[in-house]
């Protein structure tokens, strides 16, 4: 199992006054495990002209108080160098295991 650190992106709610919302990533730092192999890819196709690439990776961080609270604005995970949509979000306790697929293009 390999060791995970790096970022992981929330979409936060922000009052910019005047009853203006908009939203805020907000990017904190947690360790893990990568959970499938971190080589599984896929090409997926779509309208582009060029194929999307996806991966089949779950990542398990350790959760800290920010990440149990606002675990449903996950949004990304950095990995490699390049940040990976969040597709969905499991909770067992005291870690959260985000399963990745494409290119975050947020």
């Amino acid at each position: 199992m390999a060791k995970f650190y790096g970022i992981v992106g929330f979409m936060t709610p922000k009052d910019n006054g005047n009853g203006v919302w908009t939203d805020e990533i907000v990017e904190q730092k947690y360790f893990g495990d990568i959970v499938k192999s971190q080589y599984g890819y896929s090409y997926q196709s779509s309208g582009n002209l060029n194929d999307d690439i996806t991966v089949s990776n779950d990542i398990s961080i350790i959760a800290d108080s920010f990440a149990n609270e606002h675990y449903s604005a996950i949004r990304f995970v950095e990995l490699n160098g390049t940040r990976w949509k969040v597709t969905s979000v499991s909770m067992q306790y005291p870690r959260l295991v985000l399963s990745i697929g494409g290119v975050y293009n947020g």
